[in-house]
């Protein structure tokens, strides 16, 4: 009996350390197979886990938790799971409809039509092996080898959808056997408690109603009881001027009347105050002119949005098998070359798609960075941009263009952001790389510069912030101030309302209009001094309700945007009036409601200058040719590798990086119908004193009796130096400098040469003519 109990015991023993030895090599494969990047690199682990992935694909991690499952089962309890129980059979139902959904997704992401399918089962097979041979990623296996299975069985039964509808409602069987829930029990609970919710919510709407009936009945029976004399100090306290700020509008017959009586006793009192010296700020109000002001046309009608041309969805979106390949390249690209480093996600743009590039731990940027040039070739792109990193991401983003580029039409733009017509600064920019619209606003910028090569986008650009403030803003709101010394591209916009004068062609008058908008911020900031307010909102605010309390109605002051599209001419005719104005206009004509647009075709540093850049920091730049262009408007390189046709970067204040954003198109068509709407509304009223004069002739006579002298010697000599005159003449330094210049003005000499004589344009023929005449 007792050899009996030993035998029993070794044979229980050895039965119990065969079942642990199954469990630690369940575990153990579960380790190895699990695909975890530590151990990755062995042949076993590679081995197991592409075994489970030609199987199961996506979802191979399901076998090693099953077998850490069953080892570590075995290890506790020594004996084999029950496998053939309820939640057994719900978890292989639930496991079958996520291969099948998973296998027709990837199917569906590589293929347009169902139509073009290849063999299901043979497509898996060649998959895994270029997977193997590191041609393709994991993603690519979707379901393996039984997704594929149940994707060909399903597809040939019960087509493309009807493969997805099995693959649902496998997983619905599943989670039901799982959980043992009947559904009609399920609907008979949900069916009670909607039905009690519902009828408590009806008691106590019932209950709330009958309760305002009551207060209602008992806040009559009060009113009636109040004797009419408790009612006039309430209406003496309405009308106190300490409460100007909430003037009432709804008010009785009898109110008005009394507070017409208060009026005229009041308009006493004030023609009474001036003398006493009172209230000096009413009287700055009326005596002041308002230069830059006028009244609302509340007939003028805004241009509807129907004017604009409709987006015409002509450039094709970029398809999803283009998308993985440019996927699958960047990343053999960057395993090819050493970098470690996944693409995650993609955002497809009108123009350029970005891939968010995310480096794996220990992965310098500038090692993706130094690959711009190796990853243009992969990808057999014209150029690609690299932003490294992406502002407010652990990623670096790499714009590739796109094989078509999508036009995007002012319209569309502005009605996206409806919400910001309200604002009558705000104009359309275009789309930025995810799609998305952007809307800026100049008040808030406060000044813009745009600037790019010839032919990028930026007279389109402008024309769409002209089209977007006439579009939301009134000829009383906003007032502008054209200077365009091409004289083609805004003279289409003569005779609108909102011009304070005829747009500026001639460069030497710009520099006077902007003259004249420096004295009108200057006669502003007396206004917000008399008024004791800050800027422009508040005077404002002033007027509102000065104009509430007297009958000498004074108008609002309407923003002013002053737009410069070449400023490179301007600065070569008059350069340092031009800054010097352009200048205090940037520094100071913010809070006067005065805000500067600037577009320019040359950005180098003689025309953009230090101070110009210093005082606007939102900058537009469209394609320019170098980097050196480049950092000249953004102070960073990326505006050269621009694709142009709108192609733009904007940096608004308060951004450290630019965004990329493809400019709205406007055609000419659109800007003439929106510039005859608005003139049919209201013909323009120019500001006398806001037009530049003329520049004063120069006088014929020069006040010096040695002239004709020297002009007579200067043209028999044909030369002209200021050291010949003062040893011809005997005369000093600066009357010879003068005789000079007024013959450099009458066109008689040519221009300074350094150390040359100057170039006489005149031969003794044609000065003696006019002598003779």
């Amino acid at each position: 009996m007792a050899r009996k109990k030993k035998s029993r015991k070794k044979q229980k023993l050895k039965n119990n350390i065969k079942v642990e030895l199954i469990g630690l090599l369940m575990i153990f494969l579960a380790i190895f197979g699990s695909g975890a990047a530590i151990i990755q690199n062995g042949a076993i682990s590679k081995l197991l886990a592409n075994s489970f992935r030609f199987f199961l694909g996506n979802w191979y991690f399901v076998v090693p938790a099953m077998l850490l499952y069953l080892g570590i089962y075995l290890m506790i309890k020594r004996n084999w799971p029950n496998i053939n129980t309820r939640r057994w059979y719900s978890t292989y139902i639930i496991l079958s409809g996520l291969l099948l959904m998973t296998h027709i997704q990837l199917f569906e992401a590589l293929y347009t039509y169902p139509e073009d399918y290849p063999s299901v089962i043979g497509k898996t097979f060649t998959t895994f092996f270029e997977y193997t041979d590191g041609e393709k990623t994991a993603d690519y296996l979707g379901g393996g080898l039984a997704g594929s299975i149940l994707f060909a069985v399903s597809f040939f039964l019960f087509s493309n959808i009807g493969s997805k509808i099995v693959a649902f409602f496998l997983i619905i069987v599943g989670i039901i056997l799982f959980i043992n829930l009947s559904i009609g029990d399920l609907l008979i609970k949900l069916s009670k408690k909607t039905r009690s919710y519902f009828s408590g919510k009806w008691e106590n709407w019932s209950e709330n109603k009958n309760s305002r009936k009551q207060k209602k009945q008992e806040s009559e029976e009060i009113v009636e009881e109040v004797d009419d004399k408790e009612i006039y100090p309430s209406i003496a306290y309405a009308t106190n001027p300490n409460l100007d700020n909430d003037p009432i509008e709804e008010v009785s017959f009898v109110m008005d009347q009394d507070k017409e009586q208060e009026k005229d006793q009041e308009a006493e009192d004030t023609k009474r105050e001036p003398e006493n010296g009172d209230s000096p700020e009413e009287v700055s109000v009326t005596d002041k002119p308002l230069a830059v002001s006028n009244f609302e046309n509340e007939d003028y009608q805004l241009p509807p949005i129907q004017i604009l041309e409709a987006p015409k969805h002509q450039g094709k979106q970029q398809e999803k098998s283009y998308i993985q390949r440019v996927v699958r390249k960047l990343e053999k690209t960057f395993q090819s070359f050493g970098v470690k480093a996944r693409v995650t996600k993609v955002h497809v743009g009108p123009s350029v798609t970005k891939y968010e590039v995310y480096p794996e731990a220990g992965v310098k940027v500038s090692k993706i960075v130094n690959l711009h040039d190796d990853l243009a070739l992969a990808l057999a792109a014209k150029d690609i941009r690299i932003e490294a990193p992406i502002p407010g991401k652990s990623a670096v983003g790499i714009e590739v263009p796109n094989e078509e580029t999508a036009m995007v039409t002012l319209r569309e733009v502005l009605e996206s952001k409806k919400a910001l017509s309200q604002n009558k600064l705000a104009f359309a920019l275009g789309k930025d790389i995810s799609g998305e619209s952007v809307v800026a606003e100049l008040n808030k910028m406060p000044h813009l510069l745009v600037a790019g090569a010839t032919g990028s986008g930026k007279s389109v650009c402008i024309n769409g912030i002209i089209t977007s403030i006439l579009m939301y803003a009134k000829p009383h709101e906003v007032k502008m101030m054209m200077i365009d010394p091409k004289k083609v591209e805004l003279n289409v916009y003569n005779g609108i309302p909102h011009l304070l004068s005829p747009v500026v062609t001639d460069p030497k008058k710009a520099s006077r209009a902007l003259k004249k908008i420096v004295a009108e911020m200057e006669r502003r900031y007396d206004l917000f001094s008399d008024t004791g307010t800050r800027n422009m909102e508040g005077y404002n605010d002033y007027i509102i309700r000065y104009n509430q309390d007297n009958e000498n109605k004074q108008p609002l002051l309407p923003y002013i945007v002053v737009i410069v599209d070449e400023l490179a001419d301007l600065m070569m005719v008059a350069s340092s009036d031009v800054e010097d104005a352009i200048t205090r206009l940037a520094q100071m004509a913010r809070a006067a409601g005065i805000h500067l647009v600037i577009a320019t075709q040359r950005p180098s540093v003689d025309v953009i200058t230090g101070v110009i850049k210093a005082n606007i920091p939102s900058r537009i730049a469209f394609s320019v040719s170098s980097q050196t262009d480049s950092r000249t408007i953004l102070d960073s390189g990326g505006a050269e590798k621009l694709l142009g046709r709108g192609d733009m970067l904007f940096i608004p204040v308060g951004l450290s990086k630019p965004l990329r954003i493809q400019g709205a198109f406007l055609s000419d068509d659109e800007v003439e119908r929106v510039v005859d709407h608005c003139i049919e509304q209201q013909k323009a009223q120019y500001q006398d004193e806001m037009i530049p004069e003329e520049e004063n002739e120069v006088s014929e006579e020069v006040d010096d009796d040695l002239y004709p002298e020297a002009v007579s010697l200067v043209v028999e000599m044909q030369s002209a130096s200021v050291s010949m005159l003062q040893r011809r003449f005997r005369v000093g330094y600066t009357r010879a400098a003068r005789l000079i210049d007024a013959m450099e003005q009458r066109g008689i000499v040519g221009p300074y040469e350094g150390s040359k004589p100057r170039t006489v344009l005149v031969s003794d023929t044609e000065s003696s003519q006019p002598a003779a005449d």
